[in-house]
């Protein structure tokens, strides 16, 4: 039986196994190394779009933020030009009213007293004058009272001098009405208590 040497088939097929473990290796580095850098670039442009998506909504939420101000700002011109509309309506509706106070004074004043006095503070005038009795600033208290300018008579001092000619003192306050505003100011309550 011939004797074969197996030791240098044996030698190049452990070399052929090594190479070929080494290039696998060397693959399979390569491999895991283009897998690393595509997931890394994945997820580095993911991370960028984002950044941008990010960017443009804080872009869109400044704008939106200004046009809010923008808003608010408009509300506020809104609401005071609502002020002085209301107010100028509400001077218009009161220019004649002076001329009424006038004259319901004249009308309300019965025979026998004249005024020496007439102030006025806000909403409230302060008359003074000179009466032939007390029973006649109870008739004036009265015709005050039924005026429609003139509002709540109210009697601060009555004064009675010795004699019976020279007649009684008195200071009484009343309220300035206006029934013009009034009216005004119901009919805007019930047009806006009748809306939808």
């Amino acid at each position: 039986m011939p004797r074969i040497n197996l030791l240098p088939w044996r030698e190049a097929e452990r070399k052929r196994k090594r190479q070929e473990f080494g290039v696998g290796a060397v693959g399979a580095l390569a491999l895991a190394f283009l897998v690393y850098f595509g997931v890394n670039w994945r997820m580095q442009s993911a991370i960028e779009a984002q950044q941008e998506r990010n960017n443009y909504l804080k872009q869109q939420i400044s704008e939106l933020d200004k046009q809010i101000a923008e808003i608010l700002d408009l509300e506020e011109q809104k609401k005071r030009l609502q002020a002085r509309i209301t107010v100028i309506e509400q001077l218009e509706l009161s220019r004649p009213e002076i001329v009424h106070v006038f004259d319901q004074l004249v009308r309300t004043t019965p025979d026998g007293i004249y005024l020496t006095s007439v102030k006025q503070t806000g909403r409230r005038i302060e008359l003074k004058g000179v009466a032939q009795s007390s029973t006649r600033v109870a008739s004036y208290m009265r015709n005050i009272d039924s005026s429609e300018w003139l509002r709540d008579p109210a009697l601060q001092i009555l004064e009675t001098k010795g004699a019976t000619d020279a007649g009684s003192q008195f200071t009484l306050t009343a309220s300035q009405e206006n029934p013009q505003l009034a009216a005004a100011e119901q009919n805007k309550g019930g047009a806006a208590g009748g809306a939808p």
